[in-house]
């Protein structure tokens, strides 16, 4: 009985040792932020935080290769606080910009890292206001690619991060070809239509944008606009 006991002393004792050893790894000494902006207005490149555009980064040192992601918030900026000091393979994929080659960057402190891409779209001279009994959204269009424009649209929510997959109302138009740069769009949302979802009183964002037709791409848009009904 007395080995036993010394036994299971020791165990717990190894155990402790092995948890206080996984307790004492490093924690993230380090930060990684920037913006995507447009390579040639310098704009921020605004995103959809759902099923938008992300940064895959592979840390370097391991076997593994393990692909992490980051997501892009709705103005373009990303953020991320609890990252090692490191060299890093980084790549935006999935985005609604032509696609970045992968590139080598190494990480120590707070280290900053714009993209400068080149927009599929790029949403011009955009107005949103309610006029009567409508949301009307009028915009001009420059397209970067020799691709079609698939269809835009209007989108309306309660919170700022409107866009095409976060929304309670919405108008929208199939383009499926060429557009006209000088050509001004409209698109309306009927308030008493939308009465379910859009209350009188309250507040919402409206936000438009368009969407290239190229695979994996994402939509371009407007800043959001915060309109009382």
């Amino acid at each position: 009985m007395k080995k036993l006991t010394i036994h299971i002393s020791a165990l717990l004792l190894l155990f402790g040792a092995a948890a206080c050893s996984i307790d004492n790894y490093p924690a993230p000494d380090s930060q990684l932020y920037g913006t995507f902006l447009d390579a040639e207005t310098s704009e921020p490149v605004e995103q959809d935080i759902i099923r938008g555009s992300t940064i895959e980064f592979i840390e370097h040192g391991y076997a593994s290769q393990t692909k992490q992601t980051m997501i892009i918030k709705n103005d373009g900026s990303y953020r991320n606080n609890l990252i090692f000091a490191n060299t890093y393979t980084i790549t935006p994929v999935r985005g609604n910009f032509v696609p970045m080659a992968a590139q080598e960057v190494t990480v120590k402190g707070e280290t900053k890292l714009d993209f400068k891409v080149q927009p599929y779209i790029r949403v011009k001279e955009a107005s949103i206001e309610k006029v009567g009994t409508k949301i009307v959204a009028k915009f001009k269009l420059q397209q970067t690619v020799l691709n079609n424009v698939r269809k835009i649209g209007l989108y309306a929510h309660p919170e700022p991060s409107v866009g095409e997959p976060m929304r309670v109302a919405l108008a929208e138009q199939e383009i499926n070809g060429a557009i006209d740069p000088n050509k001004v769009y409209q698109l309306e949302i009927d308030i008493p239509s939308n009465s379910n979802v859009l209350k009188t009183g309250n507040q919402y964002f409206f936000r438009a944008g368009a969407i290239i037709d190229a695979p994996e791409s994402k939509f371009n848009y407007a800043k959001a606009v915060r309109i009382a009904l």
